[in-house]
């Protein structure tokens, strides 16, 4: 398996596993698939990571803003998806290692994820890479006409932003 940054040739393979992760119920609050512009528009211009074995896409990272205002330029928000065909097998855990190394070295000192209690596997990666639990926000959104409660989890870097 490589990582590699995304380009726009990968976005239908992007969008596949979105779609997938959508289908589940558990992985956002967005019920379709953007386009590439939507897409492109909403992620920070690095940190934007594909794993790949064998020319298939197994899954993707990438960051969003949390905010425009330039006090939080160092936080972003991160999105990993792995296809279903892939879960449960290091993908999730090699994408994530790579999206912390490339947002430090873009400057980023705050990670966070908002996450459905559900998703108990998201929930655990992100345990594995340090971040923690900072708030349950409950019936925070409606998916589907059914309000759901979202967890936040936040990851401080100890390289970037410590001074």
């Amino acid at each position: 398996m490589k990582i590699i940054s995304i380009d726009r040739d990968h976005y239908p393979d992007i969008s596949n596993i979105y779609k997938q992760g959508i289908d589940t119920g558990i992985a956002t609050f967005e019920i379709s698939v953007p386009s590439w512009e939507v897409w492109n528009e909403s992620k920070l211009p690095h940190s934007r990571l594909i794993a790949v074995q064998d020319d298939t896409v197994l899954g993707w990272a990438a960051l969003s803003k949390v905010s425009s205002r330039c006090v939080y330029e160092g936080v972003a928000e991160v999105s990993v998806y792995v296809s279903e065909n892939h879960r449960g097998k290091g993908v999730g855990k090699a994408l994530m290692q790579y999206l912390i190394e490339d947002s430090e070295a873009n400057g980023i000192w705050t990670l966070q994820s908002g996450m459905f209690p559900e998703n108990e596997a998201t929930i655990a990666l992100h345990e594995i890479f340090g971040f923690r639990m900072i708030g349950y926000r409950e019936r925070i959104g409606k998916l589907r006409g059914i309000w759901r409660d979202s967890v936040m989890m936040e990851r401080r870097s100890k390289v970037v932003g410590i001074d």
